[in-house]
């Protein structure tokens, strides 16, 4: 395969993980962690989505085959659970709960919702079942696919570094209400991950 290919699933694992993105995400759902918190979240995080993904670019739908499930049906577990998620957000019940709990440990977002379904999520589990199957499963192309995973992931956990930073940049306020616009934008992208889900049925308009 050509240098250009690998550019390009760099380019498209990057706009579908979306590091940018999932930054002010995950300083919603660890706001009031520590720094050493949030770093074994976000190594926690980051560890199991490559985990995640290397197991489908690997294993490709066989695993979702051998389970039984289908992936429109894994895009609308993974949208309802997300949704949930969204509307804690929106109603700050993870404030409130640690709050109420302020003397347990704080809830750990790691592996959902951070590594499922907003890093290794349906899309960027698609992703590297395409992107490997475009290589034709040839052992070299497979494993600089995956590197180009790995690449992406890396720059989301630095980008997780920054969080307790722009938590003091923006205050308590302005968590606030990025958790609530966020809350917003997680429950739209829930809900498109179930129309998705549908569309694949046939059950949704194209």
């Amino acid at each position: 395969m050509e240098l250009g290919f690998y550019i390009s699933a760099l380019v498209t694992l990057f706009v579908i993980i979306d590091p940018i993105g999932l930054t002010p995400v995950f300083v919603a759902l660890t706001q009031g962690m520590s720094p050493r918190q949030r770093r074994a979240i976000g190594l926690r995080a980051a560890a199991i989505s490559v985990a995640i993904l290397t197991l489908f670019g690997i294993f490709g739908e066989q695993v979702l085959v051998f389970a039984g499930i289908s992936m429109p049906a894994f895009r609308i577990a993974g949208g309802i659970l997300l949704f949930l998620t969204a509307l804690e957000m929106l109603f700050e019940r993870r404030s409130k709960k640690r709050e109420d709990r302020a003397h347990e440990e704080l809830p750990d977002p790691s592996v959902f919702p951070l590594a499922t379904p907003l890093m290794a999520g349906p899309g960027a589990i698609a992703t590297m079942v395409l992107l490997t199957g475009q290589v034709d499963r040839a052992p070299l192309d497979m494993l600089l696919v995956h590197l180009a995973m790995i690449a992406v992931i890396g720059i989301c956990l630095g980008l997780f570094m920054t969080a307790s930073l722009l938590e003091r940049a923006l205050g308590h306020t302005g968590i606030v209400v990025v958790s609530r616009l966020l809350g917003m934008l997680l429950a739209a992208l829930s809900v498109q991950f179930i129309l998705d889900g549908l569309r694949d049925f046939g059950l949704a308009p194209v």
